[in-house]
């Protein structure tokens, strides 16, 4: 079985009005103009990919337990088969948290009107998401041709990206919506000659034969952000739940990228867990982009190089409908950073908040 990949952004109609009627029941809990009550008990969805499973682990190696104990709390990790489903089931209000990366948190939860918190950021897509042609040798011979992808997902983001890098629009090239399930069987063919997919599928294409890999994820670092979303009046009202979850986290990645026998068989449990080999996952990891400790994390999400990388994902998603049929304007959502507000400031609903993952890299948990 191989590791489902999340994409960064979904088909915008069916998540926005899932957002809506999220919005409508428990938004109470999810606006940081609203009250949450205090809590006890919470839940946090994950579903497959390299830089996730570290949630699940933790779970079974007593690590939540353990922070869940020191802060008087019980979280509970919940598994859910489908990435979609797992944002959706937290606009709804069914769980507390979920990992997701950061433009999906923009174009869904967020622009949905709830009120979303970036508690941790984890890793980044460092070469596990690619374009590859049989019949181009650089981005500019891409003009006038047609290229398969997943439309409206990290692939289009990434072409996007590519296409921009080489001075072009989107509208020089034809997209043809191909899924990520037929996208190795369709570039085997003789009418498909570029697709842009992410690991497992790209190792696969670039493997065919006349395969030539001309942009990849590296070129963009940190852009295609993997985080762990919170919901932000919950966590106000909670902050022992950030607390918990920060000092997981980063226990596990410690114990995860650790080159002894302990993390070996840490990484082992995780391929276990995720149904693949350990060979695979190792594979899937060296194209993620850890970061290693909350020292890490803060530096980039306090940079100025995050808040440009959220300008051009605003961009995109606004240029893509992907804020809805009303929105008038990339600013519509606004996105908070310290000491840099993107948007519209009186409608803040993205917050990368660093002081959590602060207080790890002070040893203050």
């Amino acid at each position: 079985m191989k590791l489902s990949k999340r994409s960064l952004f979904l088909a915008a109609t069916a998540s926005l009005l899932l957002a809506s009627c999220g919005s409508s029941n428990e938004q109470s809990d999810g606006a940081s103009g609203a009250s949450a009550a205090p809590r006890t008990e919470f839940s946090i969805g994950w579903s497959i990919y390299a830089g996730w499973v570290p949630w699940e682990y933790a779970e079974q190696a007593g690590i939540v337990k353990k922070w869940s104990d020191k802060y008087g709390i019980k979280i509970d990790v919940v598994q859910i088969n489908d990435y979609v489903e797992s944002i959706n089931q937290y606009t709804a209000g069914k769980l507390d948290g979920v990992t997701a990366t950061t433009g999906d948190g923009l174009t869904i939860p967020s622009a949905g009107g709830k009120d979303t918190t970036v508690l941790i950021a984890g890793d980044y897509s460092n070469g596990n998401d690619g374009l590859v042609s049989k019949s181009a040798t650089s981005l500019a011979a891409l003009k006038g041709q047609s290229i398969n992808l997943v439309e409206l997902s990290v692939s289009h983001y990434l072409l996007a990206r590519a296409l921009d890098s080489a001075g072009m629009k989107l509208s020089d090239v034809k997209t043809i919506n191909t899924s990520d399930a037929d996208i190795v069987a369709a570039f085997a063919t003789r009418d498909v000659k570029t697709v842009v997919t992410w690991n497992p599928q790209l190792s696969e294409v670039k493997g065919q034969a006349g395969a030539k890999l001309l942009f990849d994820s590296s070129k963009i670092p940190g852009e295609v952000l993997d985080a762990l979303l919170v919901d932000s009046a919950t966590l106000k009202a909670n902050p022992n739940l950030g607390k918990a979850l920060a000092g997981i986290w980063y226990e596990t990645v410690s114990l995860m990228l650790r080159q002894d026998a302990q993390g070996k068989a840490a990484r082992a449990m995780m391929a276990k867990l995720t149904g693949t080999t350990s060979e695979s996952f190792e594979s899937q990891l060296a194209t993620t982009a850890m970061y290693p400790t909350a020292k890490d994390a803060v530096a980039y999400v306090t940079s100025p190089d995050i808040i440009a990388a959220h300008e051009r994902i605003r961009g995109f998603s606004f240029d893509q409908g992907l804020f809805g049929p009303n929105s008038k304007s990339k600013d519509m959502v606004g996105i908070q950073f310290e000491g840099k507000t993107l948007g519209d400031p009186k409608n803040v609903k993205l917050r990368f908040d660093p002081s959590f993952m602060r207080m790890a890299a002070d040893g203050k948990l």
